[in-house]
Parts: structure tokens; sequence; C-alpha cells
């Protein structure tokens, strides 16, 4: 509920007569005795919701003219008669008691002066008239101490929005408050000061419910004022008085949340199903300000014993929210708390210790103030901090998850599902735009890769002896992560959706659920953060050549004060764009560029890698032994599997190797085995096993890239291998020239995409041309592709 939206009482608030008639029901229905009714037939609120006046108050009450609307401030009392001649101006000995300091208003601030004389002196210093007068109360500071009665009227006056004073209409805040003229009225008539009290706080509860707009629910009044109750009464107080105050507020908060439900027509209003109902509050989280808190359902519970028709509140909404999902299908939003992937970071137990990251905008800001014009030495030591400061946070976050996993099947369940389901509700961010607000934020799905990426590390050993307990059976296993509107390697929407139909039998081991979970924490997570890092650079020399271009056009608007003060707001907005992205790339860098979790994502890779050859060649391959366990081309006895599986699996390895060769070639030397050539030869010989074109060029990209000059190596790291590796030696010139003639056509940028893929194919045969075994092989192959042999230029 919006803070301002309070009750309002139309034209005309209900006149007085029809409010004693809802506070007599409702103390009937709380079994209190019904008040007795004075000499007109009126009966006075129950209780103490509204004091008895006395026979002459209630006489000289009636003989008056009765106001609708006391505007009279409480303080000013009438005038006493008496000599003293102040008494003219309104100055009476009771607005002078209860004042701190006497004299006049404008005086009220200023100490007493030994020069001047006091009202007594100035009635003639009569010993009668002196000894008739109240003590003079000494001067008092100029904040005077909050008395119980004012503490009590702001406390109520803040929980429940609500005045009887008119002159009083808003919070110190500025938050707008609910006259309440009924009453305003009856405290006018009493005599009673203008504020507040848990006397007549039922009383004002039940006025302004009987205001609120019928189109809306009671509660949606009612249960922020609880939630703002229970916030108050948090803080404690010394004072017995001030805390039963805040009791007595939750107290009637509560008993008229459930009338509201159970009794709607003791607030003058007609049953409404759709409102009578905690069911929408329930589905709402615990922190919206119209949501069911656990405070609320507790002291519920505490009342079961005392109103039967609390358990069946409860009972009604639970029926509405079963019926309502019983017209839900799996594919609805039929969990849209829950299934917030923005909220996951913030609603789920281990959500806020995964979202800390260096990503964060205000991290960001102190590790890079000022991004535009820092330098290169002051950037690389900002990035260097930012890792340390990350291995430390991401040490800890493995502690607490291995914790989980390891303290029982059950928890390990539940912490593989809580994986699963960041998964599964981050699709988003591979969309080609993607909002923030939908999705988990950058730092913390990183986070969730690299300790998926640790919980790997025990079965990736060297001799890839583990690589068979990886179960391809899993996704058709009932697998945790969904990977049903991903698209597949070759395999279209039905193909794929009838070939998971078919379940297996069994569970699946630990090994394969986190070897599939890493795969899905690599694509949502550090894989989408690579293309984010390559849209800002695209990003930042948009704007940067915008800002030029404003700036070239600075002297037109030197003689108009107004158009140049919107034209530099305009170049500041551009310049806060601009430092906010390049202190994202920074940060961006600095978290990706770890040279310890790139080397861990390596050997994931790799894993990955041997377990799609073992997929596609039905052997139980590992690297070394390329030439008796792939016999090239492929046999389609295992396509139907491997063409199912999601496209991201291929992927994640092409971008990742070229990630680490462009941005952190050290680690590579040591990093790649004989698999990676192995594996762009294979399925560029078999192209047909893979749809997407650009995936199939990206693995001569990868051939390509691995054949830089770099330190030492002067063929790169994959060159020396392409020379020597006897399964290269067989296979490489033949895959190399297929593709060559494939992509005559890779899709929209056809005519653009064919040159660079060719003339990395050329580079990639210049540096293995020393070789005598490929000049042999490209005379051989020169016979079957005579018609486009002539594009190939010469390497001489």
């Amino acid at each position: 509920m919006d803070p301002n939206d309070q009750p309002y009482g139309g034209n005309e608030a209900p006149d007085k007569e029809k409010m004693d008639q809802i506070r007599a029901r409702r103390l009937a229905k709380l079994g209190a005795p019904k008040p007795p009714q004075d000499d007109n037939g009126s009966s006075s609120p129950g209780g103490q919701a509204s004091p008895k006046l006395t026979t002459a108050d209630s006489s000289s009450a009636s003989a008056a003219p009765k106001r609708k609307i006391n505007i009279t401030p409480a303080a000013a009392a009438p005038a006493r008669s008496g000599p003293n001649p102040f008494t003219q101006l309104g100055l009476s000995k009771q607005s002078d008691a209860k004042s701190p300091v006497t004299g006049s208003p404008g005086r009220a601030t200023s100490p007493a002066s030994p020069r001047k004389r006091s009202l007594q002196e100035i009635d003639g210093g009569s010993a009668a008239s002196n000894a008739a007068a109240p003590p003079r109360k000494q001067t008092a500071p100029s904040q005077a101490a909050e008395t119980d009665e004012q503490y009590e009227n702001r406390i109520l006056t803040n929980i429940f929005r609500l005045s009887v004073d008119p002159h009083h209409m808003s919070t110190p805040t500025g938050v707008r408050l609910t006259f309440l003229p009924n009453l305003n009225e009856e405290l006018n008539e009493a005599g009673e000061p203008m504020r507040l009290s848990t006397a007549t706080l039922d009383q004002a509860i039940i006025e302004a419910c009987t205001n609120w707009p019928d189109d809306k629910p009671l509660m949606s009044y009612l249960l922020p004022c609880w939630k703002r109750a229970v916030k108050q009464a948090a803080q404690k107080t010394s004072s017995s008085t001030r805390q039963q105050v805040h009791e007595e507020a939750k107290r009637l908060c509560m008993s008229n949340c459930l009338f509201a439900i159970t009794l709607p027509d003791l607030y003058g209003r007609a049953a409404n199903p759709n409102h009578d109902t905690i069911a929408p509050q329930l589905l709402r989280g615990p922190t919206d300000e119209n949501g069911i808190c656990l405070e609320f359902i507790q002291e519920a519970i505490k009342r079961f014993d005392e109103d039967d028709a609390i358990p069946d509140i409860f009972n009604d909404a639970m029926v509405r929210i079963s019926s309502q999902l019983a017209l839900s299908s799996m594919n609805d939003n039929y969990k849209p708390h829950v299934e917030s992937a923005a909220g996951i970071e913030k609603h789920t137990l281990l959500g806020p210790f995964f979202r800390l990251s260096p990503l964060q905008p205000e991290v960001i800001n102190s590790y890079f103030p000022g991004a535009r014009s820092i330098d290169k030495g002051r950037i690389k030591n900002a990035q260097d901090a930012l890792r340390m400061v990350l291995r430390t946070h991401q040490t800890d976050l493995f502690t607490i998850s291995s914790a989980f996993i390891r303290a029982g099947r059950d928890t390990r369940s539940r912490m593989l599902d809580w994986f699963a389901y960041i998964m599964n509700t981050n699709h988003k961010r591979r969309a080609i735009q993607v909002d923030p607000r939908e999705v988990a934020s950058n730092g913390f799905m990183l986070n969730i890769a690299t300790i998926m990426d640790q919980f790997c590390e025990p079965f990736m050993d060297n001799d890839f002896s583990k690589v068979d307990k990886i179960d391809i059976k899993y996704l058709r296993r009932k697998p945790r992560v969904d990977i049903k509107d991903e698209t597949k390697i070759n395999a279209d929407q039905a193909t794929a959706d009838k070939y998971y139909e078919k379940k297996e039998e069994g569970e699946s081991n630990f090994i394969s659920e986190a070897f599939f979970l890493t795969l899905a924490a690599h694509h949502y997570g550090s894989e989408a953060l690579n293309s984010q890092l390559k849209n800002l650079d695209r990003d930042i020399k948009y704007v940067e050549s915008r800002i030029q271009a404003m700036e070239a056009e600075r002297e037109k608007f030197a003689n108009n004060p107004q158009q140049l003060s919107a034209f530099e707001e305009t170049v500041k907005r551009h310049v806060d764009v601009l430092e906010k992205s390049i202190g994202m790339r920074h940060a961006i860098e600095g978290v990706l560029l770890d040279d310890r979790m790139q080397s861990t994502s390596l050997r994931f890779m790799r894993y990955v890698a041997v377990w799609l050859l073992r997929i596609a060649t039905g052997q139980d391959y590992k690297p070394g032994r390329e030439s008796e366990m792939i016999k090239l081309p492929l046999q389609d006895q295992n396509q139907e599997a491997f063409a199912c599986l999601p496209e991201y699996t291929l992927q994640n390895i092409v971008d990742n190797f070229k990630f680490v060769f462009k941005w952190l070639p050290t680690i590579l030397p040591s990093a790649v085995g004989e698999e990676m050539p192995a594996l762009c030869i294979t399925f560029l010989r078999s192209s047909e096993w893979i749809k997407n074109p650009y995936l199939k060029s990206s693995l001569v990209s990868l051939l390509f890239y691995g054949t830089w000059n770099f330190l030492h190596l002067k063929k790169g790291v994959l060159g020396d291998q392409l020379m020597s590796l006897p399964f290269a030696n067989e296979y490489l010139l033949h895959a190399l020239m297929k593709f060559y003639i494939e992509c005559e056509s890779t899709g929209n940028n056809a005519f653009y995409d064919k040159f660079n893929i060719r003339y990395e194919i050329f580079q990639v045969i210049k540096c293995v041309w020393p070789n005598d075994v490929y000049k042999q092989q490209l005379t051989r192959e020169s016979k079957q592709v005579a018609p486009q042999i002539h594009w190939l230029p010469n390497p001489y």
C-alpha cells in the first residue's frame, strides 16, 4: 500500500448514530456488556473507547450548539476571570501552568530577566491575589521532554496514519494522515485533548475502516498497519506504560484484521469473497507491505483457542490457493514469488552469500573511481586487489556449500535442487536483449559457476579415469537441469521432445549431477559474462563517438544559456553512462582474468571435449588414442543422443578456449591436450552432425587461434600437435577443405563470413605446410575438390 494512500471517507463521514450501532454490535461480538445509554438514548463507547461525560458537562454540552469539527487548538482553554488585565488578551492561568515558561507566547523561549516585573507584581502584589495564584514553575529547556500522552499519540498516529486534529494532517516525514471527524466531535464534546490514545484507538480504527473504499479490501489498510506496529514494538523502551501502548496497538490491529475477514458487516461492508480472505496476502512475499509476515501467523495461532473462526481463515485461504493452482500447468507462473530469478539472491537462504561480488555497482565505484581517466597502472593494481578479495570470498562460499553437500543425502539433494533452480530461472541471461531486473546479477552467477567448477575438481584427474561416470542418460532420468527450451546441436524441438519422452529408470550419480549443472552454470554465468564484455566494448565506442560529436556542436549553444544548460545536461548523462560502462568493463576483466579460475575452467572444458568425443564415437576415447578410437566420418548409431544435447555443450568449449587464447595465453601450454585438435577435426570432417554454421566455423577459429605465435612457441600452442599428431596428419586437411566448400553459405552474413573462414583455413594450412604429409594430401584432395581448389591462396 502506498503510504500516502489513506482511508478516505467520501463527502460525508458516517453519523454518530451509525457509529454507535457499529460499536454496539462489535461489543456484542466480543462478549462485553452493552454500554449504558445517556438521557438522550445514545450509548457511549464501550470500555474506554470514549470517556463518559458528567451531568453538568452533558447539560452544558447539550445547551451549546454542536460543532462537527473542532478547529480550536487543544492547549487553549477558556480564560479565567480575575484582576489580571492580561486575562483579557486570552492568557489563562491554566495555559500558563501547562507552558514550560510564563509570560506571553512571544517570550516563551526567552529567559526571565530581573529587570522585568512578573505578572503578580503587575497585579498589585496583593497577598490574597498571590495566595490564590498557582506557584510559578521554573523555566524549562526550550525542548521539553515528551510526555507519555504525547508519545502515545505519536506512536499511534505513525502506525495507523490517523488524526483527530485538523491542524495536524501529516507526519514529520510528510506522510498524509486521515482525519476522523466523528472522533474529533466526541473528544471536543468531552473536553478531551485532540490526540489519539489507547482508550479511543478501537473507535478510531472502526471509523477508519468504515470510511475505507468498498472497492479495496480492508486488509490492504490493516496489514501494513500491523507491520508498522510490529516494527515499532521492536524498539525497546524502559517505560512499561509506553510498552503497553505498543502491545495494545498490536492487539487491536490483529483483532480488526481478523474481524475484517470474518465480520465485514461490523464496518458497514457487504460480504465480498475476493476481499474476505488472506489468500492474496499469503501469495505475496513476507517483505511485501501487503504480504503475510511470520509475526502475523504466530499471533493468529495464539488466538486459535479463543476464536474458532480463525483456523477457518487459513483453511479457506489454502483451499483458494489450491483451486487456483488446479487451473495452472507447469509452464504457468504458478510460483510467482519463488520463481523470481532476480529474487534468488535475496529470498533464498544462501542467495545473499553468493550475491556479494566485486561486480556490484557500489564496489565498482570504489575500485575504479573516475574510470574514464585513471591510468593503466592503477587499473591493474585495482584488478589484482579485486581478484584477491574475490578468491577469498569464493573460498568461503565453497566451504559453506561443501558442508551442505557432505551433510547427508537429503541435504545434498536440496543443495543440488537450489543450484538447478538458479540455472532454470536464468535462461534469459543468454537472450539478445537482457533486462537485468528479470535475471540474477553477473557477480552472483559467476560465483555459482566458480563453485560448481570446484565441485568437479575431485573427478577431473589427468588420466580421465572417471569420465565414464558421466551418464548421458541423466537427461532422460528426471534431470534437475531444464534444457527443453535450449537449442539442440542438431535436432528440432519435436525431435528432442520425442527423444526425451522415453524415460530411463534408476538414479543419477553425483558426478553426473555436478557435470551437467556445471555445464549450465558456465553457459548462464561465465560465458554470459564473456558476451557482455564484448557488448560493453561496442557500447563504449558508440558512447565515446556520441560525446565527441556533441562536443563538436558546443559552439552552437554558446550564446543561448537555456539551450546551453540543456546541452550540458545531455553531455553529463552521456559521460555518466560512459564512466559506468568503463568501470564495469574494468571490473569484468578483473574477475575473468583470474588465471586460477580460468585454469580450473579449462580443465573442465577438456573433460567436456573428451566426453563429447566418447558420445559421438561410442568408444572409450582418451587423449593420445585418437587414431585407434576415432574413425572418420562418424557413424550414425550414436547420432541421435548427440544431436539432442543442448548446443551450449559444445559452444562452451569453443568460447572458453577462444577467450583464454585472447586474454590469458600463458596458461594454455599446460592446459591443452590432444583432445582439442581431435574435437575440431572430428566435427569439421563430420560437419553434418552440427546444425549451426557459426558453431562449425568457430571450430576453425579455435584451430586458427591455436597457431598464433606465442612466446617460444613459434607455431602456437596447437601448431606442433597439428604437425605431428597422426590423427591430424590423416584427417586435418580433408576436414579443412570440406568446410572450405561448405562455408559458402554460413548464414545472414555469408558473403563477409566466408572470407574470414577461408582466411583462417589458409592460416592453419600455412602453419602445417612444412610437413610433407600435407603436401601429398593436398595433391590427392585436389582431385575431389577441383572446382573449388583455385580459391585456395598460394601458401608460398
